[in-house]
């Protein structure tokens, strides 16, 4: 079903990213004339360069832990030499097999997306994009190029991402010092990984290359891994990678790393040095937002580069609206998704949600993940809400003991006076998955009790949700009053 309109419509997006891939599609079920233009292939860096083949080495480090962690559960591997002895077997990570992979994997899930917007009727266009006046886009074969095309549109959409942030004094050369768009050119894994930033993606990167057998070495600017995040799941982490060899070495800055022939030698404010094989900068990322004529149009940008929007993504210029990592939103790729969806269901006159901030799900992929929903345990503390939390150990979980989990807990955040649920932070494994129904609580306003009668299957790791909905009813004082 489609909307009516009494001249059909037109949409030109610039970036073919989870967020462009998104609104193309909404557009075209609209009945709208859509056009999309990229430059490096339907699904950008989250498809090519980031998220997939960065989740996809972290599946395989995971992979690697669970051998390596067997034992535990009764499971030896056993082999027999020719004399019948026993021998202890090794186990090896072929990184050039796994990059292979991974980045076919990319590559494959980019053409999938392309034949879903080819089906459903989406013009795309190779090339780089640029605003012309408010109502045109035009393309060229190369940045800067005079050479293009030009597209006329009543609505525009842009969705450029960011790419990583590049330091003079560490600048990657694309085999020793790295961003994370080039970790997938390793031919065997780093004999000593420096990891330069302990947020998001250095977390990831750090605890992936550690289970893939690297020696690892985290910089990080600040007193603990992931700052920002949840304290409880900040010191989980840290816990399990001093656990597996890791140096932390906190509230330590890098101010120089340098190429020395077939290593990197990382040099700290405090003057201390470190040599490693190879170093990773993590260190933010920049918005793909210059030269594409922004400022021209009136678009208001951040000193950052990053383009204003609002809760239905739309910039200061009536009918061009922003989505994802370019933009002021939070940068995650379900997000860019949605304000893709959002912008146009807006500029096309459909039913629109404004996003909320509070309700939006994130997850670190480190081992173990950690997912997070809604209003958090730092905001009571800052005076925010008031609100009440209550954790429960995972290692308390039935299931989690036959399963060897040793580490994580599930956290549930409810409002004083009415027991609805209006945050959550799950740590364990594929706590990605298990925030779901959370999160559905935090979308929908159930209160404890509501979810506290919901059914969860005995023995499993969602029953512990339950449980500490349950164990909210018990101070039933604290969040209802007498």
């Amino acid at each position: 079903m489609s909307l009516s309109f009494e001249r059909t419509q037109s949409v030109a997006i610039i970036g073919g990213g989870p967020g462009g891939y998104e609104a193309a599609l909404a557009a075209a079920q609209l009945g709208a004339e859509v056009t999309i233009v990229e430059r490096a292939g339907i699904g950008g860096s989250a498809v090519i360069t980031d998220v997939v083949p960065s989740k996809t080495l972290i599946a395989t480090a995971d992979a690697m832990a669970s051998i390596m962690g067997a034992g535990d559960l009764g499971v030896q591997l056993f082999a027999k030499g020719s004399d019948g002895r026993p021998l202890k077997p090794e186990i090896a990570i072929n990184l050039s097999a796994v990059n292979k992979r991974l980045l076919s994997l990319a590559r494959q899930q980019s053409d999938d997306m392309r034949a879903s917007l080819a089906e459903a009727g989406v013009r795309i266009v190779s090339g780089y994009g640029r605003i012309e006046d408010d109502n045109a886009v035009v393309v060229s074969t190369e940045r800067g190029g005079t050479d293009f095309d030009r597209i006329e549109a009543d609505t525009l959409v842009v969705s450029v991402g960011a790419s990583p942030r590049e330091l003079e004094s560490a600048m990657p050369d694309g085999e020793r010092i790295l961003t994370w768009t080039q970790l997938y050119d390793m031919k065997s894994v780093p004999e000593h990984l420096i990891v330069v930033g302990s947020g998001v993606t250095g977390a990831e990167f750090a605890g992936a290359y550690m289970n893939l057998g690297s020696k690892v070495t985290l910089v990080s600017s600040r007193d603990q891994v992931l700052p920002g995040e949840d304290k409880d799941a900040a010191a989980v982490i840290e816990r399990v990678f001093k656990r597996g060899g890791m140096t932390l070495l906190s509230k330590s800055r890098a101010d120089k790393v340098e190429r020395q022939g077939d290593g990197v030698l990382v040099t700290l404010s405090d003057g201390r040095q470190i040599e490693g094989s190879h170093c990773l900068m993590a260190v933010g990322s920049i918005p793909n937002t210059a030269g594409i004529g922004l400022e021209e149009a009136g678009v208001q940008m951040t000193s950052s580069g990053h383009i204003q929007v609002n809760r239905v993504a739309r910039t200061s210029v009536p009918n061009i609206y922003a989505a994802g990592d370019c933009t002021t939103f939070v940068p995650l790729a379900s997000v860019a998704s949605m304000q893709g969806r959002t912008a146009v269901f807006h500029a096309l006159g459909d039913v629109v949600i404004p996003l909320e901030r509070r309700r939006i799900t994130s997850n670190i992929f480190t081992a173990p993940e950690i997912a997070t929903v809604g209003w958090q345990e730092k905001d009571i503390e800052d005076g925010l809400i008031n609100a009440v939390v209550h954790k429960l150990p995972l290692a308390a979980n039935p299931r989690a003991k036959m399963m060897g989990i040793k580490d994580g807990f599930v956290k549930l955040i409810a409002r004083q006076g009415s027991g609805s649920v209006v945050g959550g932070v799950i740590v364990g494994p594929r706590a990605s998955e298990m925030i779901y129904p959370v999160a559905i609580a935090v979308e929908r306003r159930l209160t404890v009790d509501q979810m506290s009668r919901v059914f969860a299957v005995y023995p499993s790791l969602s029953g512990s949700i339950t449980d500490a909905a349950r164990a909210m009813h018990v101070v039933d004082h604290a969040i209802y009053g007498p």
